[in-house]
């Protein structure tokens, strides 16, 4: 449960680092059967989720408007914020995680279990790194 005199980001920031976490996991072994390749995509779409909420929930604290609040503005205003660096990686991480949410084809989930141990992962773990030390000031 969380700490009430936490802020909503750090909260977050518990949440997506667990997902973060799961999906290391899955992207460590080697081979995946087409059941673990199900699941790694679905461990990269709610880390996903959480990754945008995080930075929109941090935004929102710093005063910064999100209008609307959608993934693709929080990326622009996080850029624009410094808190994230290659805007266009995560913007094709949102183009691949909304794509894959609709569509359901063996092929591509190989193909974005690719991207996502060479081009993605990275991200997530710039922004786990970032959050992490952040999140270890408010418990010093």
């Amino acid at each position: 449960m969380a700490q009430p005199d936490l802020p909503r980001w750090a909260t977050r920031f518990d949440n997506y680092s667990r997902a973060y976490d799961l999906l290391c996991e899955a992207l460590d072994r080697d081979r995946l059967n087409p059941l673990e390749q199900e699941g790694t995509i679905q461990r990269f779409e709610y880390s996903w989720q959480l990754a945008w909420s995080l930075l929109a929930d941090d935004l929102t604290e710093q005063g910064i408007p999100l209008e609307p609040r959608t993934p693709a503005a929080t990326i622009r205003a996080a850029a624009a914020a410094g808190l994230i660096h290659d805007a266009s990686i995560w913007m094709e991480a949102l183009n691949a995680r909304n794509k894959l949410s609709h569509v359901y084809d063996a092929r591509l989930f190989e193909a974005a279990i690719a991207d996502l141990r060479t081009r993605y992962r990275p991200l997530f773990e710039a922004l786990h790194s970032h959050y992490a030390a952040r999140r270890q000031g408010l418990s010093s």
